[in-house]
């Protein structure tokens, strides 16, 4: 007998092909009844038996789209409804939406092979996706997602993809970013003045390659905002792009043609070439085989070996690099310190200076974000920057959402966390709230979140510095949304976002918690950097750190690694670093030491000064460019011994002075840079197993934007196994200030004290 069945999915399950795969299987069942996008993720209705029923769910739970993520499903027979067939029905909607907000997907194989086909329609169509790939998140509007709550619905549909998106059998059959180069969207190349340069679309590319290879900077709108390029081999190029943008060292991205040119110049192991090809596409970073001769890589990258290495995303970059058919620098279109630009206005305004050529595409987009980042360590992953492809959405059971919250995270390395319904949201990383123009841009993101989520929060989660720019804008929605402020200690949340992305919450061992990071402030107002804590039934507790030292200068302490030499060593020692001032200099910092007050554990600030030690750095360009520096260094020792500047030595809390005059005793007696610096972090590595020993911690658990640096983790990783100690990290999270947000909100949510 006939009854009539709704089924219910939710997750990442819009935008992603649901509809059009529960359609197809639904004919191959052979049965009657329709699906829709609603408020909760997909709606489903069946006539059909019960047997047959929970059948066709078992097979669609099996065979789902591969992007897409089931959270959960529920099936239950409603009262009996007749279908003549199955319909996929237009989604309409007036309640609030409780589901993931679809991330953008790379551009699939399918859509590759059908732009550099002469026989296809889409041949050299810039903007070719399908239910498989495209933006996503960057062009949504409202929600359920449909064309029509995109910035694509301005483009409508020739009779060609009208027929796709009608016809069951077709790849595009309800692809809500489907378009032609007859319908689609429009390339336009114009010089720094706005004269135009090409006369039809399928010129637009060719001549845009060519412009790259005879030395030129072009900056190209992608479907997430613009980036800036240029030939990677050249080296006058990229040194007047470094100019330009106010980017005198920091190292730029490779965008190249193809994974097989990858493999050629770098030494790509199997989780490297998994993440380089997934459906993400993030920038990897690598490590080269040989000096590669066709680029510039000490432009590239100064002083680093490894480099950082993205495929192309989209049709419009596969296009471009197909012409080029060699590496180019692809690096965010913006000034240093701003946020990246997806407007032309805003393009023409800002870059006018740095880009000699444009190339605008008329597609609006609602999020701009950054390439997100990662690197391994073995099978480990390392989040450097979660952005494109990974936010904004985080799926979690340790998240516990009986309230609307809204977390303000961080100041630098700024993003925020809101959980409206039963979802979390973790916008892609934003910047550095130094600046007026990222400070906007964090405004307008909450601003879009609540509008399109049509909630506002109830709770306020900001730090405790009350200097953030991130508090102190939470402070002020206090009163806009009529809110409740709670303020959560920097190095806490840190150590909550790795407890929470474990699961760890509810663990009935004691945790040792290992936050390492810059800056911060801490419950003594010191500032904090170094810090242990312990975790045990959702209480958190600080049971030792780094010795204090001076903190000078205020945020020039963390621009000038000479100034945490000056500060750590020890009174008797602290001559050493007099060659890195000039005499004023050196008397206004003596005066400044004499009489301070504010005291730091950073760790942060003691790669810094070991850096300025050991490898004569005074001053650096852009932040963590001195520990970069130092574990370039520390990676290069290939020796089998590793001096522990500690093994021999008491202590309570963790003896930065000591450190430091072991590695001065160590320069005088000649051992080699190399050494000293794995050494180094051999040392603090070795401190973190000594504490969990010691307290009989079976877990640890490490947070902070230490935790990036590869030859830390990896040392960490091979001394806990040897001990039988679980070590956890940041993985899906970046291990930096991006973590904050969330890990205030599971802060909130977990812990009593």
């Amino acid at each position: 007998m006939q009854q009539t069945f709704e089924i219910i999915i939710s997750g990442q399950v819009q935008g992603v092909g649901f509809r059009p795969f529960v359609y197809s299987l639904a004919k191959h069942f052979q049965l009657h009844g329709s699906v829709c996008n609603n408020k909760d993720g997909v709606l489903i209705h069946i006539n059909t038996t019960e047997e047959n029923a929970k059948e066709f769910l078992e097979q669609l739970l099996k065979k789902a789209p591969e992007i897409s993520i089931v959270q959960s499903k529920s099936i239950s027979e409603i009262p009996f409804k007749e279908h003549e067939n199955f319909k996929i029905i237009p989604s309409v909607t007036k309640h609030k939406i409780n589901i993931p907000l679809t991330p953008d997907f790379v551009i699939c194989e399918s859509c590759k092979d059908e732009i550099r086909n002469p026989d296809n329609r889409r041949f050299g169509y810039a903007f070719t996706t399908c239910t498989n790939c495209g933006p996503r998140y960057a062009v949504t509007t409202q929600f359920p997602f449909e064309r029509a709550n995109t910035t694509i619905s301005k483009f409508e549909m020739c009779l060609k993809c009208e027929e796709e998106y009608n016809n069951p059998e077709d790849r595009r059959f309800h692809s809500q970013t489907n378009s032609c180069r007859d319908c689609g969207i429009k390339l336009q190349l114009v010089d720094k003045d706005g004269r135009e340069l090409n006369d039809t679309q399928s010129k637009v590319l060719k001549k845009a390659a060519s412009l790259i290879s005879n030395g030129a900077i072009l900056a190209v709108k992608n479907t997430n905002g613009y980036l800036l390029c240029c030939d990677a081999n050249n080296k006058e190029s990229i040194q007047r792009l470094r100019e330009k943008k106010q980017r005198p060292s920091k190292p730029f991205a490779l965008l190249y043609p193809s994974v097989e040119r990858v493999k050629n110049d770098f030494k790509l192991s199997a989780p490297e070439e998994k993440a380089l090809t997934s459906a993400i596409g993030p920038i990897v970073i690598l490590n080269p085989k040989v000096n590669i001769p066709h680029l510039a890589q000490e432009s590239i990258a100064p002083n680093l070996a490894q480099l950082g290495i993205m495929l192309p995303s989209t049709a419009l970059l596969t296009l471009l690099m197909d012409e080029l058919k060699t590496p180019i620098i692809a690096t965010s279109g913006n000034i240093h310190g701003s946020p990246i630009i997806s407007k032309k206005n805003g393009a023409i305004e800002k870059l006018y200076g740095v880009a000699d050529y444009f190339l605008h595409q008329n597609l609006e987009i609602s999020f701009p974000q950054d390439d997100s980042v990662v690197r391994f360590v073995g099978e480990h992953q390392l989040t450097l920057r979660r952005s494109r492809g990974l936010a904004p959405n985080y799926i979690s059971e340790s998240t516990l959402n009986v309230e609307k919250v809204l977390a303000m995270g961080s100041h630098l390395k700024s993003t925020v966390t809101f959980t409206p319904n039963s979802q979390t949201y973790v916008s892609p990383y934003l910047g550095n709230l130094d600046s007026y123009a990222v400070s906007e841009r964090y405004r307008e993101s909450i601003a879009q979140y609540t509008a399109l989520l049509k909630t506002k929060p109830k709770v306020i989660l900001a730090d405790k510095h009350p200097q953030y720019q991130s508090t102190i804008i939470g402070i002020e929605y206090i009163e806009e949304f009529d809110a409740s402020l709670r303020l959560i200690q920097h190095h806490k949340a840190h150590f909550a976002s790795v407890l929470g992305e474990h699961g760890l919450f509810k663990s009935e061992d004691k945790i040792l918690g290992v936050v390492w990071d810059g800056t911060g402030l801490g419950e003594d107002n010191a500032i904090w950097g170094g810090e242990f804590f312990s975790y045990y039934n959702h209480e958190m507790k600080r049971i030792n750190h780094f010795e204090y030292a001076d903190w000078i200068a205020a945020d020039k302490m963390a621009k000038e690694p000479r100034l945490s030499l000056l500060s750590m060593l020890p009174d008797s020692e602290k001559h050493i670093s007099k060659p890195k001032f000039s005499e004023t200099e050196w008397k206004v910092y003596q005066r400044m030491l004499e009489n301070n007050k504010l005291k730091t554990s950073s760790v942060g600030r003691l790669f810094d000064a070991v850096a300025s030690l050991l490898l004569d750095i005074k001053t650096t360009t852009y932040e963590g460019e001195a520990a970069m520096l130092l574990e370039n260094e520390a990676s290069s020792y290939h020796g089998e011994e590793c001096i522990d500047f500690l093994s021999k030595l008491s202590y309570q809390n963790i003896p930065t002075k000591k450190i430091l005059q072991q590695i001065h005793l160590a320069i005088e007696e000649g051992v080699s840079k190399t050494r000293i610096a794995n050494s180094f972090i051999h040392t603090l590595a070795a401190v973190i197993i000594k504490i969990a020993v010691q307290n009989k911690f079976n877990i640890i658990a490490c947070s902070g934007g230490v935790f990036q640096n590869s030859v830390l983790v990896e040392k960490l990783l091979q001394m806990a196994e040897k001990k039988g100690i679980e070590l956890k990290l940041n993985r899906i999270l970046s291990s930096n200030d991006e973590n904050i947000s969330l890990g205030q909100l599971w802060y909130h949510q977990h812990i009593k004290n």
